[in-house]
């Protein structure tokens, strides 16, 4: 639902030399799993067995990090988009069919399915601009977990290199160019879970060159507990050619992914307690949808001592037919309320840096990076009123253009071993032009933006640095908010809204490794919005917002008290508040308060390995007056490995253990149900579902 949202004990790290900051990889020590190649940049000179990259000397806030493909496949996932939730403070929901983009929770935000996560995938942006349902719109079901190298996050508009949807993080997720070892897996689970997977990579001679060809394919079915069965069908594939290592050589990648699925949306509470639904029942059996996304990319990077540059280019074509109805028959009490949201479009892009170092005496010296960054989406959504996925009338259709290019400067200066600082700019411009079928609706628009950044990063001892961070960033609003005069559903006049929403963010923190073994993290921060208009996709219009602020504390540690067992705590509490607004009416409804989750995982190496997973879901008001809240949750998954021979291994997976009846995701909202003879305001809530077992058996060749 497209919801409103105003606004190691053997740790190392590399002794510090001027680098670009285009990825943190660059200069920390990355683990990974004996499936992945540590082909990523210095990867190469340093493995750490097991242990989290370290950081120290590198990062430009607490709150960025790097996980390895090692410590992201000991995590259990029930979905593909939950390995995001490596990230400290982030929480991955759904509230519909497994083939919808995912809900995301971070720093006081309901973030909806991304509008302020900017998301990647082997430098290809994943947020869809201008989307039928939601701006920002994330689909991460073609992510295949396994071919994951490494996933790299970083938190507030900090880095120039950081453009639209990143206010409160940004996510990268890093495929391997190269495999150790073929991989082929069959996986069945309760609710008619069952996929498998091929994947391998294959030497090649070209022209004298060594080459890689790595091939992976994915088949997944999911039913889920519901009623009505998601029958979530899933195919996914890809092929990537590389040469040499990913700090000097080259990629092309091909993507394909192809899904349908039923869904069954919120249910409203009156409901259940009456007794009139079970909680894994649905009201509108034609609910569900069908999306494909098809990629070409490819990717080019040189480093030498004295500087370094990347350039990457990307064709992505999505398309999504998406039918829901969480009013039921509340507009309309005889055909009842689902709409449909298709939306068909091809995004094209190229990104391109060069970093100069300078090498100083006395651990001083500099990197000065210069950056562009090109996007282009040709759209074609709608908003159609439907009954059993049938049209009944058109609300609104449109075309959309909508580029946009950014240049940015970023200069990291190391004054001394104990103090350096990164200085950035960025200039954002963009242009919408939306043929509209109502032509008054239609037009074009423009917008820029100036986004300056500063961050102090000082090192009194060996083991801590203390982090001050300044930063402005934005997200693009919908275009068809920019040019709308008419409400298209009721034809009152409707504001526009504004292109780019400005954010601002300060940020204080600090990081330790005072004990060893022992990685900790503690962040305060403080982010606001100004005031802006919002273009809601569901409706096909904007609606009225006000400035809001954020702020709150994240506190995140990983401790290796021995080689074989890692523990990962990570906690986080924000208060999100509407600004301007009277007290007793400023919360911002769906704001995620509290966040938790710790993790637990052995392998000494043995026959067997286990790990445990514990997250904490808090509570989030669901009217601003507060009046209305959702309940907390807790769940558990755990995992258990036993290899059964030097090349074969089972696994076994639990997820919610307990057998929780929580919520994945809650609103508040008026709807009617069949025979109801008026609208009633109620929660409605989607379930979690019901603890369900998996085994996985892996051969890998």
């Amino acid at each position: 639902m497209a919801q409103s949202r105003r606004s190691s004990s053997t740790s190392s790290t590399l002794s510090w030399k001027p680098a670009s900051t285009a990825t943190l990889a660059i200069s920390i020590a990355v683990s990974f799993s004996s499936t992945v190649q540590a082909d990523d940049l210095v990867m190469q000179r340093v493995l750490v067995d097991g242990a989290r990259s370290n950081p120290l000397g590198v990062a430009d806030a607490a709150s960025m990090g790097s996980i390895s493909g090692q410590e992201l496949a000991t995590r259990t996932v029930y979905r593909a988009g939950e390995m995001l939730e490596a990230t400290p403070g982030l929480i991955v929901s759904q509230h519909s069919g497994e083939g919808k983009a995912n809900q995301f929770y971070l720093r006081g935000f309901n973030l909806d399915h991304g509008t302020d996560l900017r998301t990647t995938v082997d430098d290809m942006p994943v947020n869809q601009r201008s989307h039928s349902h939601g701006q920002g719109w994330t689909d991460l079901n073609f992510l295949i977990p396994e071919l994951a190298a490494r996933l790299d996050y970083k938190k507030g508009p900090y880095s120039a290199q950081e453009g639209d949807f990143a206010s409160a993080g940004a996510v990268s997720v890093v495929y391997a160019n190269r495999l150790l070892q073929g991989v082929a897996s069959v996986t069945g689970g309760q609710n008619g879970y069952a996929r498998t997977l091929l994947a391998n990579s294959v030497e090649l001679e070209r022209a004298g060159h060594q080459g890689s060809l790595l091939y992976a394919l994915e088949l997944q079915h999911n039913d889920g507990p519901y009623t009505r069965p998601d029958d979530y069908q899933k195919l996914n594939a890809v092929l990537r050619y590389s040469e040499g290592y990913a700090n000097n050589g080259f990629h092309l990648g091909l993507m394909a992914y192809h899904a349908g699925w039923n869904a069954i949306d919120q249910i409203p509470q009156r409901a259940v307690q009456s007794g009139t639904l079970g909680r894994y029942d649905g009201i509108d059996q034609s609910d569900g949808g069908s999306a494909h996304r098809y990629s070409l990319s490819g990717g080019w990077r040189r480093t030498q001592d004295d500087s370094a540059s990347s350039v990457s280019a990307y064709l992505i074509a999505n398309q999504l037919a998406l039918f829901s109805n969480f009013t039921y028959f509340l507009d309309d009490p005889l055909h009842g309320d689902q709409f449909a949201q298709p939306d068909k479009r091809v995004t094209s892009g190229l990104q391109a840096s060069h970093s100069w170092h300078q090498h100083g005496q006395d651990g001083s010296g500099s990197t000065t990076t210069l950056g562009v960054q090109l996007q282009n989406d040709t759209i074609y959504n709608a908003l159609l009123r439907t009954q059993a996925r049938q049209t009944l009338a058109v609300t609104r259709q449109d075309h959309i253009v909508e580029g946009s290019a950014a240049l940015y400067l970023e200069q990291l200066t190391r004054w001394s071993e104990s103090l350096r600082t990164t200085a950035g700019a960025r200039m954002d411009f963009y242009r919408y032009d939306v043929r509209s079928d109502l032509a008054i609706n239609s037009g074009k628009a423009s917008d820029h933006l100036l986004s300056p950044s500063f961050n102090l990063v000082y090192s009194p001892w060996q083991h801590s640095e203390f982090y001050a961070n300044i930063g402005t960033g934005f997200h693009s609003n919908d275009a068809r908010g920019t040019t709308i005069r008419v409400d298209p559903a009721s034809g009152a006049q409707a504001d526009r809204v504004t292109p780019l929403a400005r954010s601002r963010g300060m940020e204080l923190g600090a990081r330790s490794n005072w004990l060893p073994g022992l990685q900790s993290v503690v962040s305060l921060y403080r982010l606001d919005f100004d005031s802006e208009l919002t273009f809601i996709g569901d409706a096909g219009n904007t609606e009225a917002g006000n400035p809001s602020r954020r702020y709150g504390i994240e506190f995140s540690n990983y401790y290796k008290p021995l080689r074989w067992l890692s523990i990962d705590l990570d906690l986080a509490y924000a208060q999100a508040r509407w600004r301007d607004t009277p007290p007793q009416a400023n919360h911002i409804a769906g704001a995620i308060e509290g966040t938790g989750q710790l993790a637990i995982n052995a392998d000494n190496g043995g026959p067997y390995s286990a790990g445990l997973k514990l997250r904490y879901f808090g509570p989030r008001p669901l009217n601003d007056e507060n009046t209305v809240r959702s309940a907390s949750s807790l769940t558990l998954n755990a995992r258990l490995g036993w290899k059964l021979g030097k090349q074969l291994q089972l696994e076994l997976e639990a997820f919610n253990l307990a057998n929780r009846r929580a919520s994945a995701i809650d609103y508040y909202y008026a709807s009617r149900l069949l025979g109801e003879a008026q609208a009633v305001s109620d929660v409605h809530f989607h379930p979690i579902e019901s603890r369900s077992l998996r085994a996985t058996l892996t051969r890998r060749f």
